[in-house]
């Protein structure tokens, strides 16, 4: 039995009918990704769309790599998304920059390998921090082991499925779980398995 529930971003969403399954599942969370050289890419007009169908309940975050923080803050500004979410190995000045732009909150993706990687993401300024394998959307789980005891609350992505993620919900107690290709069949959002990740991890 899970007691603390975990809340659940359900991340590459890029049709209608993933705006519909999410509208009646409702995760907390959905991620528009708007880097081009990823196969869940969105372009703006697109994102416009699926925002506007998705209910209010469900925050909307984007997901970006080294973008100009300028171009960040007007998807913010007009609607597109409510957090931001930086994947791209951002420095600190970059996030400053973002601070001066928006106020939304800012989520700041971390590769953990080593023990330093989670030093680094503990020391960060974003108001959350997601701990991810890899560039991200790899499906691969990094060694759970190295988390110990984070100081902050965090996202845990990387290779969650529905064989997993009850386990590492229960082991970890993450604030959030973040999954992408774990709710997909042949690279396409798959309803069933959102509705089953939702059960394995106490929703």
């Amino acid at each position: 039995m899970i007691l603390n529930k975990p809340k659940v971003k359900f991340c590459g969403i890029t049709n209608f009918c993933d705006i519909e399954a999410v509208n009646a599942l409702r995760p907390e969370y959905v991620g528009f990704v708007f880097v081009k050289n990823s196969r869940r890419y969105v372009e703006e007009e697109k994102a416009v769309e699926l925002r506007r169908s998705l209910h209010p309940d469900i925050q909307a975050v984007g997901v970006f790599v080294r973008e100009d923080p300028e171009t960040i803050a007007r998807y913010v500004r007009e609607g597109i998304i409510d957090i931001v979410q930086l994947h791209g190995g951002e420095e600190e000045e970059e996030i400053r920059k973002l601070r001066l732009l928006t106020d939304r909150p800012i989520i700041k993706a971390f590769s953990v390998e080593t023990e330093a990687d989670l030093r680094e993401a503990n020391a960060s300024s974003a108001d959350y921090i997601l701990l991810d394998s890899g560039k991200g959307g790899t499906g691969k789980v990094f060694d759970w082991n190295l988390i110990g005891k984070m100081d902050r609350p965090y996202f845990l992505a990387g290779g969650l499925n529905i064989t997993n993620a009850g386990e590492a919900v229960r082991r970890l107690k993450p604030y959030a779980v973040d999954v992408s290709s774990g709710i997909e069949t042949d690279g396409k959002k798959d309803r069933g398995k959102m509705e089953a990740f939702l059960r394995a991890v106490g929703r």
